[in-house]
């Protein structure tokens, strides 16, 4: 049994505390052009060196990440401390911060607002023929809600690769949103079927929630709320 920890959080609203970011980071922060996002990233970056801090015996503004990007260079990609027996995911949307942590199994954690407007090009977009049609037999106000299970499904699992949205979302089929998520069929070959186990998540009233971990044993999930 693989343990995986998910952390929550809503948005920071004070700024960085004295010495958490590095300079990258810093510069991360400053770039953002809206409030809500600068309140985002601070959130995961906090919430992630608590974590990581918590698993090595560190004090959260001892962690330093390594998060750059494997195709760019840039600091924008999932944080790592190599050589570290830890595992991390982040992922945010509205008022939610998440942060995913397995002992060093990829993880990949997706939460989503289903206020968010969808139509019939994201649809399109992002769902096979099988998953189209099982969305369409949803009630019509079940519909936003059904459309995230499978986006974050999907999402958590790309993460999980490190690949991200490399992998076309429609060559991932998962299952229905009313059952346990599955990854039922993948044409990409660094996501086979075989290899993934995803979970179900409570980020709360109108959000929605997946974790996705890269083994074939099964995951033992859980999940906490944190205010600084």
């Amino acid at each position: 049994m693989i343990p995986c920890e998910i952390r929550w959080a809503v948005p920071f609203v004070d700024g960085p505390p004295e010495g958490l970011l590095d300079e990258r980071e810093r510069q991360r922060y400053a770039g953002y052009r809206q409030e809500a996002d600068r309140r985002r990233f601070l959130t995961g970056r906090m919430l992630a060196k608590r974590v990581a801090g918590e698993r090595l015996g560190l004090a959260p503004e001892a962690v330093r990440f390594d998060a750059t990007c494997t195709d760019c260079g840039a600091p924008h990609g999932p944080p790592r401390i190599p050589g570290a027996p830890l595992a991390l995911s982040i992922s945010h949307s509205g008022e939610r911060v998440g942060v995913a942590v397995t002992g060093g199994e990829p993880v990949g954690l997706d939460v989503e607002s289903t206020a968010r407007r969808i139509d019939a090009s994201l649809i399109g977009y992002a769902l096979g023929e099988t998953e189209r049609a099982e969305l369409d037999a949803l009630p019509p106000n079940e519909r936003g809600d059904g459309f995230f299970a499978y986006w974050t499904a999907k999402e958590a699992a790309m993460k999980a690769t490190g690949r991200g949205l490399r992998i076309p979302l429609r060559s991932l089929t998962m299952s229905a949103p009313g059952e346990p998520p599955r990854l039922l069929a993948s044409t990409d070959p660094a996501l086979p079927s075989n290899a993934i186990r995803l979970a179900r998540l409570g980020p709360g009233a109108e959000y929605r929630g997946t974790v996705a971990v890269l083994t074939s044993d099964v995951l033992d999930v859980t999940e906490r709320w944190w205010a600084p």
